[in-house]
């Protein structure tokens, strides 16, 4: 059997983050998240995967032929981001019946994948569904027994079919491409194709009790890095490389790379992740985080559950449920908020819409390249764009786009923001 990795759209909902490339490139625990869904796939027994990617081939460009992960990797091109079912249709020379279709974020696809052949035989299409508390962001399935009989995308409040969701596993046979043709050209295409489906043959669906995670928005990175974490990361692993003071406190299960330094009285908790070439400073706390190659922790810091892309700085500060793309540098003595006041849901503000992320602790989203001064305040939920500088002890309670020059204190506010 083949699988399918679509990995080709725009990746606009994500910003600040992986500016030029897609988002599945983000890394945690030392790799892309799509290579850790392409081990998964290997760990289901499944040697062939196509990667639907975008013109840039950055994708192509840093996991070549699969020879790394035991597998073979073929590309195919979407010329435009003209959605799923489109994307699938650049790879249809390619497969036979059936074929898996898979998000590049499903990193625990094989602990499924058997219950997804136990329904193949006789069978046009297999589905994957979950309960879920916000249907109106979702495709939504009704299902009959285990049959999948209508479908219906993002319904409006009030109109759900149920509140069973599609998660983005598909296991189809090529009799999608016979309806997928006969559907009218829309963003929703893929949807109306399986629900044709639906219609003319038999489409079963697999439920599942844990919702998955998705890679629609940035803090979604912070349930994968969790995930990923509690999967793998089951032990202490420590290279012989890494200096660690005697005074500093390893605890639980942790990852610590190649030549990483950990100095006086630093304690790191596990679940717990530092890349190669890491620096720890004294006093520092870290833990339930995720911390890429060549990152320095200043001295007197505490990280708790966040993801720092490489080459980041910090001095002192407390960063939690934050994320950090490559290169930030921040000055000491800055501050993360990552919960409300009124400790209610965190909704940042998306593409001119404010999104409830259903996170009641969530801090800031941090884009590559900003320089960041001394005793800066970031409040719950602000996107910072590329390359932005923020002057020393400014209050940032806004998105600001990339390539911004930001000085504000908290005495030049005259009015409360909306």
């Amino acid at each position: 059997m083949k699988a399918v990795i679509l990995a080709a759209g725009e990746s606009s909902r994500f910003w600040p983050l992986a500016e030029g490339g897609h988002k599945s490139l983000f890394r945690l625990l030392g790799r892309p998240i799509i290579a850790h869904t392409i081990e998964a796939l290997a760990r289901a027994q499944i040697r062939e995967i196509v990667i639907v990617q975008s013109p840039e081939r950055s994708i192509e460009a840093q996991l070549g032929d699969g020879a790394s992960f035991d597998v073979q990797l073929s590309y195919v091109v979407q010329p435009e981001p003209r959605g799923m079912g489109d994307a699938l249709l650049r790879a249809e020379s390619l497969l036979s019946d059936p074929f898996l279709v898979v998000n590049p974020q499903h990193v625990t696809i094989d602990e499924i994948f058997s219950q997804l052949l136990a329904l193949a035989d006789g069978t046009d299409a297999v589905l994957v569904g979950c309960d879920t508390d916000r249907p109106h962001e979702y495709g939504v399935v009704k299902i009959e027994s285990d049959r999948a009989v209508d479908l219906i995308e993002k319904p409006a409040p009030g109109t759900e079919l149920s509140r069973t969701r599609l998660v983005g596993i598909y296991l189809l046979t090529k009799k999608f491409f016979e309806c997928y043709r006969r559907v009218s050209e829309h963003p929703y295409n893929f949807e109306d194709a399986l629900r044709m489906l639906m219609r003319e043959g038999t489409v079963r669906t697999v439920k599942i009790s844990k919702e998955p995670p998705t890679l629609k928005y940035p803090w979604d990175l912070l349930r994968i890095a969790q995930l990923l974490m509690e999967k793998k990361i089951t032990e202490q692993r420590i290279a012989p490389s890494a200096q660690i003071h005697p005074s500093a406190i390893i605890e639980g299960p942790v990852w610590i790379g190649e030549n990483v330094k950990i100095f006086e009285h630093a304690v790191i908790k596990g679940p717990c992740y530092i890349g190669d070439g890491c620096v720890i400073g004294t006093g520092s706390l870290v833990r339930e985080s995720t911390i890429e190659a060549h990152t320095v922790i200043g001295a007197h810091a505490e990280i708790a559950r966040s993801i720092f892309q490489r080459d980041c700085s910090t001095h002192s500060g407390y960063f939690g449920d934050s994320i950090f793309d490559e290169a930030v540098k921040i000055g000491a003595g800055t501050v993360t908020a990552n919960v409300r006041n009124d400790r209610g849901v965190i909704c940042p503000w998306v593409k001119g819409a404010r999104v409830e992320t259903g996170l009641k602790k969530l801090g800031a989203i941090v884009g590559r390249e900003t320089h960041i001064g001394i005793c800066t305040m970031l409040m719950p939920g602000v996107l910072i764009g590329p390359r932005c500088q923020i002057g020393p002890g400014s209050l940032v309670r806004k998105n600001l786009d990339a390539d911004t020059r930001y000085y504000a204190h908290s005495h030049d506010l005259k009015r409360k923001p909306s």
